[in-house]
């Protein structure tokens, strides 16, 4: 004989528990979508994911704080930070971790540091994964000025497409609905890179127009930078209220002073002088054929702050002493600010130069210093 009771006893049970298992599943979700949107502060595997580039397998490891691929709709801004010529991304993006926090941006700032990867030359060894791109370590055409990859492959890529992946990326409404401002921040090799990225790159104005994302530029003590003619820059480029010189170097000053900027006078001597990445002569790599007047132009008009340390005057770390760098002037320092002032003074720009005090040749000093900040994390 049917037991009525006995059906309804197994409804109940039955009820509970797909009750029950939905709501662990719904919990379970929740759990999933709040740890995709979690903060990930782990300068090791935890903290990567790899970018891919063209249509090809290339790829490149970046350590970042947020998934790129999921949706992040608290994200307002991004902090892409370029290492030097050691190319330890995970220290970067440590540096970039601390400047975050002291400017209590981490929550709706995306942290993100590239490793351009080498296998070649004598000091460049790093261990390349599976279809990771390995870059030119020295020279015209390495990573730091937009060169082509060193690895096998049928279609080759330049290090300037690995920062546009990435801008891609970043730039897709769905996962990023809230992002308004990207800054990309490099310090010396770093630097090179990013103030070459600035000059050649056609997605900035795309990110604009299209996207309403603000991208600006920071160019933190580079060796070398790339004049658009054949200018260099003399003593007096330099301000006379900063102590740029090498230290206990005391020229005698000439009378009356030279202009700040005057035609190389070394030009056969020092033929590479305004050769690619020095000018804007026998260009290789992502600028090869690139017009001169588009380069000169995007140069003009991006936003772009030059950081550079009170006391990075000597010859240290990775200094470039060639005679084209040297024409430049005799450090870091002297170097950017000389710049800066030829930029503005020929195309009349407002490029901001601003010294960090009391930091030499260190990104980390640089960048969690209190007159970087605002720069780094924008308001």
């Amino acid at each position: 004989m049917y037991d009525q009771s006995c059906q309804n006893n197994i409804d109940t049970a039955m009820t509970i528990f797909f009750r029950s298992f939905f709501a662990v599943l719904t919990m379970f979700l929740i759990g999933l979508q709040a740890q995709s949107a979690e903060l990930c502060l782990s300068a090791d595997k935890r903290c990567t994911e790899w970018v891919s580039m063209g249509e090809g397998p290339q790829r490149g490891l970046v350590y970042r704080t947020h998934a790129l691929t999921e949706p992040q709709e608290a994200i307002q801004r991004a902090v892409i930070v370029i290492h030097g010529q050691g190319r330890n991304a995970d220290g970067y993006f440590r540096h970039a971790l601390a400047g975050g926090f002291l400017s209590d941006a981490l929550k709706e700032t995306l942290i993100l540091s590239p490793r351009f990867a080498s296998n070649e030359g004598r000091n460049c060894r790093d261990k390349l994964d599976v279809n990771e791109v390995g870059w030119i370590c020295l020279g015209p055409e390495s990573w730091r000025s937009g060169g082509e990859q060193a690895t096998p492959s049928e279609k080759k890529v330049h290090s300037f497409d690995f920062m546009d992946s990435i801008l891609t990326l970043l730039s897709d409404r769905k996962n990023f609905p809230n992002l308004r401002s990207i800054v990309i921040a490099g310090h010396s090799a770093g630097g090179q890179y990013v103030s070459r990225y600035q000059m050649a790159n056609d997605i900035h104005e795309k990110l604009k127009n299209e996207k309403n994302i603000q991208l600006t530029y920071i160019v933190s003590n580079p060796s070398s930078y790339t004049y658009t003619d054949v200018l260099r820059p003399t003593r007096s480029a330099t301000p006379a209220t900063i102590s740029a010189l090498a230290p206990g170097y005391v020229p005698v000053a000439p009378s009356p002073p030279p202009p700040p900027f005057a035609t190389f006078n070394d030009a056969k001597g020092c033929a590479s002088f305004n050769s690619w990445p020095y000018g804007i002569e026998n260009k290789v790599g992502a600028v090869a054929s690139m017009p001169n007047d588009v380069l000169k132009k995007n140069l003009a008009t991006r936003p772009v702050t030059f950081l550079l340390g009170e006391l990075d005057i000597l010859p240290l770390y990775g200094f470039d002493s060639s005679c084209a760098a040297m024409a430049q002037g005799p450090t870091r320092l002297a170097r950017g600010f000389a710049y800066v002032r030829f930029v503005n003074e020929t195309y009349q720009s407002n490029h901001a130069a601003i010294m960090v005090p009391a930091c030499g040749h260190d990104a980390r000093c640089m960048f969690t210093a209190e007159k970087s900040l605002p720069y780094l994390f924008l308001r």
